[in-house]
């Protein structure tokens, strides 16, 4: 098999696999056009007869028996918690690593096993004591609650950190006899030079909290409407399908799937990169 070949097989499979994974949107996307009645009508058609804006028109503003909330705004809601994340969670993960990759502080390695003993816990066995914690501390209902207990990850740490090892302490002895000090050799050196694992992560983060279903369910009640996030919207719309309609329920996911496939087609050569820093030291 020449070279060639063995190329054009590869394309082959790739492509494949690719129409595999987009199917159910291609599917999704002129079925948000149709009215309740032709995306159950048969023999199926792709494209609507009769293509209507109505069921975007119906979520801009939801009042049926369930959830009275706006679906926008929900969305808004959504995204400003999580980039609120992004940047909580790359102050918090980076500065963790910084001080495992290159600082000597009493119990180290003991703390780093304790930390990454945290990786082999499955958060779902630690999902009602966590519910009880925040609701102790007051926590119920507030935006604090959908940020902070997700903010530092034991895998985020452990990748800045092996990031960080990569450097040659070379450049913190420099910035010493320079006269920097620890925190600005962080944020002067290591930060700018760390764009690319921060890239990756805060994409990471964003993605968690912006489809995070679980925890908003548990912790925001019918009180705090406002803080409603997207993904109980949506589940609250297909349990009320039979009255607005799936149309319904595919426009609302058609539109929440808008802002994360932006974000990847942005960060998609950071992602690339990232692939080569993935390697344990």
């Amino acid at each position: 098999m020449t070279k060639r070949t063995k190329g054009i097989l590869l394309f082959i499979l790739v492509a494949a696999v690719v129409l595999l994974i987009f199917i159910p949107i291609i599917l999704m996307m002129p079925a948000t056009l149709k009215d309740k009645y032709e995306i159950f009508s048969y023999p199926y058609t792709f494209f609507p007869k009769n293509p209507t804006l109505d069921n975007f028109r119906r979520i801009a503003y939801l009042e049926y028996t369930s959830i009275a909330v706006s679906f926008f705004r929900s969305m808004a809601i959504t995204s400003l918690v999580a980039s609120l994340a992004v940047i909580g969670a790359l102050i918090l993960n980076m500065s963790a690593a910084f001080a495992f990759a290159r600082l000597s502080f009493p119990m180290k390695k003991i703390l780093w096993v304790v930390m990454l003993s945290t990786l082999f816990i499955p958060g779902i066995t630690i999902l009602i004591t966590s519910v009880r914690v925040v609701s102790a501390l007051g926590m119920i209902d507030t935006l604090a609650v959908l940020i902070l207990p997700g903010l530092v990850s034991a895998y985020n740490i452990f990748f800045f950190r092996q990031f960080f090892l990569g450097f040659p302490k070379e450049l913190d002895e420099a910035a010493r006899i320079d006269g920097a000090k620890t925190f600005d050799i962080f944020r002067m050196i290591y930060v700018p030079m760390a764009k690319t694992p921060m890239v990756i992560i805060g994409a990471s983060v964003f993605m968690g909290y912006y489809n995070s279903y679980l925890w908003p369910t548990l912790t925001i009640t019918q009180d705090r409407k406002d803080l409603f996030q997207i993904m109980y919207v949506i589940r609250m719309l297909f349990t009320d399908a039979s009255v607005l309609g799936y149309g319904s329920v595919l426009a609302a996911t058609f539109v929440s799937l808008i802002l994360p496939l932006a974000i990847f087609m942005i960060v998609q050569k950071y992602i690339r990169e990232g692939i080569q820093l993935s390697g344990l030291k």
